[in-house]
């Protein structure tokens, strides 16, 4: 992996085995990134990208802008999120082994007394990790039957930059840990997403058309899932 340094804009580029050039800004954090063919020397590459310098700035800031999660301190009556639903938390005090209960409205969290603040985001934190864990293996079944591909296993971690990630070799697939806070279809089209890479690599023509024709509307909740709030974090070009 290079660094091409624009102003105050790093661009991380990665050189592979393909036929065309391609630019990503990736949110929350709005960092950019270039697959470039291997034939394509770092000068051409840096033409390419200053070339593209209005847009890449433009992105940036729509990123930047992005309605954000305010910190949280895992207090009564504090807003989160599940499935794209917004609940308000109650904390609950007891001397009973934590626990995280769903209502209709509401997010029980039940902890010791004096349970430190830190303490109180790893048991969410967690919380949202299994319950993910839970929706995940029914979406990947449904989608590898339509799709055509196997996928050996899957799982759940925080990421800075991307929504979910496939390792090709072997056929793993990871989900970002805030997609739990997301709707379902936005959960769905990122699995989908994720498998497609099983059968084209990289982001060109082919995996369009494969997205097309597995999911048309596949757009429409990239939209719906970039413009969902963002977790809160300092932000940094």
């Amino acid at each position: 992996m290079q660094n091409i340094q624009l102003g105050n804009i790093k661009i991380e580029v990665e050189q592979k085995d393909i036929k065309n050039i391609h630019l990503s800004v990736y949110p929350p954090n709005g960092v950019v990134r270039i697959a470039a063919p291997n034939r394509m020397d770092l000068d051409t590459i840096r033409v390419f990208a200053l070339n593209k310098l209005k847009w890449i700035k433009n992105q940036q800031e729509i990123f930047k802008n992005q309605a954000r999660e305010t910190p949280r301190e895992y207090l009564t009556k504090e807003s989160h999120y599940f499935l794209g639903k917004r609940y308000l938390l109650e904390v609950i005090e007891h001397n009973y082994p934590p626990k995280v209960i769903l209502k209709h409205n509401t997010i029980e969290l039940h902890i010791r007394p004096d349970t430190s603040e830190k303490k109180r985001e790893e048991l969410m934190i967690e919380w949202y990790r299994e319950e993910l864990k839970k929706i995940t293996p029914k979406l990947i079944s449904k989608w590898e039957k339509v799709i055509g591909v196997q996928s050996n296993e899957f799982g759940i971690k925080k990421m800075k930059t991307k929504w979910g990630t496939c390792n090709i070799a072997a056929k793993r697939i990871w989900l970002n840990l805030e997609l739990a806070k997301k709707p379902l279809e936005c959960i769905e089209f990122i699995v989908v997403h994720e498998l497609v890479h099983l059968l084209e690599r990289t982001h060109n023509e082919v995996f369009v058309g494969y997205m097309n024709q597995f999911m048309p509307k596949w757009r429409f909740y990239r939209e719906e899932l970039n413009k969902l709030p963002f977790r809160h974090i300092d932000w940094k070009y």
